[in-house]
């Protein structure tokens, strides 16, 4: 998707719950699963642990059960990585978050990010599921962002995220960054947004998703947004 969207639907289908937070009971990850089909959304990332839970509330719906692999710091080996994500598609999640080796990236091993990131790539792309690749830009050069990104280009991923949210936040230049330097059909997706007005920046920079702990309120931000559209709005006139 490109450009802003313009109806509930097309703004909730934009939008990822993120529910990975480590203090979070596996009631209030189905809570979250719960809510992300109520409003609609695009997808759901849970804690690996939750994905089972995920599968099983998102099953008969729309949104995207997803999980991580290398979260949060991308610190695990590159077979860690590929069998965490080969145990979650086996489980039944659609997308699966790779986050990047910042070490081996800041110390310029990109050979051995491009062949991590390829046969992630590879191994999604088997299972028809989604690989969405975090960078957690705010630790990185514009260099190593946009080296990154077009490795993700050649491995022909679906989604380059800019942070986990839970390290240090990626600047707001990056998303135009990362949208300069990556294909048309790679999105980019912009983490812990949690304003309307926030979204809105995002998308005016060359995002096409975002993600956020708190889609209810942004949802409902969403809904009076276009509640008071259609008010400015004039009623059509018969022909």
């Amino acid at each position: 998707m490109t450009g802003t969207p313009d109806t509930y639907a097309s703004f909730a289908a934009c939008v990822t719950a993120t529910a990975l937070q480590p203090e979070w009971s596996e009631l209030e990850a189905a809570q979250a699963c719960e809510a992300a089909k109520r409003l609609g959304l695009g997808s759901v990332t849970v804690r690996p642990c939750d994905i089972d839970v995920a599968v099983r509330i998102l099953g008969n719906s729309s949104v995207k059960p997803g999980s991580t692999a290398g979260f949060p710091h991308g610190s695990g080996n590159t077979g860690v990585k590929l069998y965490e994500a080969r145990d979650l598609l086996r489980r039944g999640a659609r997308e699966i978050d790779m986050v990047v080796s910042l070490s081996k990236l800041r110390s310029r091993q990109f050979q051995y990010v491009d062949m991590e990131i390829m046969q992630m790539s590879e191994t999604c792309r088997k299972e028809g599921a989604t690989l969405r690749v975090t960078l957690e830009s705010g630790y990185l050069t514009d260099e190593q962002k946009i080296v990154a990104c077009r490795i993700c280009g050649r491995a022909e991923v679906a989604v380059v995220k800019t942070a986990t949210g839970f390290g240090q936040p990626a600047p707001a230049s990056d998303t135009a960054l990362f949208r300069q330097h990556l294909p048309d059909d790679v999105l980019v997706e912009v983490a812990s947004v949690d304003s309307l007005a926030s979204a809105w920046d995002a998308f005016a920079a060359g995002a096409s998703r975002l993600s956020t702990v708190t889609p209810g309120p942004l949802m409902e931000e969403w809904k009076a947004f276009l509640a008071a559209q259609a008010r400015a709005s004039p009623p059509p006139t018969a022909s």
